[in-house]
């Protein structure tokens, strides 16, 4: 056996307060999380343990294999990697219970970027918020439950809401090569 240390998952380097934009993959991108049910659990989840940990979202979608947030820290964020962990294992305890599989894997990893430059914020605010439009699950991001775009739009006041729309995220590099479920 070799002693050189092989990477198996991202370094997460965390612990200065700032702005984060956080994806999370299912195990072997498996659609665990297919349904309206399922998807109004996760989100309701992940609303709580947000709240719970002091994280202010500002951005959140989620579907049956992944989910992304952008959300704003305590004072550190070194309390991230907890608050994922008890979201993803309550979330694979109620999940598996539903499929009658306990103990079967259902979380893989997550992904944190600080986000430094406001150009950089306002662009995955957007990607976030259209994520669903991204994946063809809807025309309109506000049509899709499970995301933040319908809360956006009601509570951003117009200027924040146009200089966000204004931004394009096609050139964008975040983690998202997911085929998600189009049956919710």
């Amino acid at each position: 056996m070799s002693d050189t240390p092989w990477p198996h998952a991202p370094l997460h380097q965390i612990g200065e307060n700032g702005v984060y934009i956080v994806t999370a993959a299912s195990y072997q991108h498996e659609h665990f999380f297919r349904g309206a049910q399922r998807l109004a659990v996760l989100q309701r989840g992940l609303l709580k343990v947000a709240r719970d940990f002091d994280w202010q979202l500002e951005a959140w979608a989620v579907f049956s294999n992944h989910y992304h947030f952008v959300g704003q820290s305590p004072k550190t964020a070194e309390n991230l990697s907890e608050m994922l962990q008890i979201l993803h294992t309550k979330m694979a305890i109620w999940v598996n219970r539903l499929d009658a599989t306990p103990g079967r894997k259902v979380w893989h990893n997550y992904w944190e970027t600080r986000l430094t430059f406001q150009k950089s914020y306002y662009a995955r605010l957007k990607y976030v918020h259209h994520n669903a439009v991204r994946h063809g699950l809807v025309p309109v991001a506000n049509q899709y439950p499970w995301c933040s775009a319908g809360w956006f739009e009601s509570t951003a006041d117009t200027a924040t809401a146009k200089t966000i729309e204004s931004f394009k995220v096609d050139q964008l590099a975040v983690k998202d090569n997911f085929e998600v479920a189009s049956d919710w």
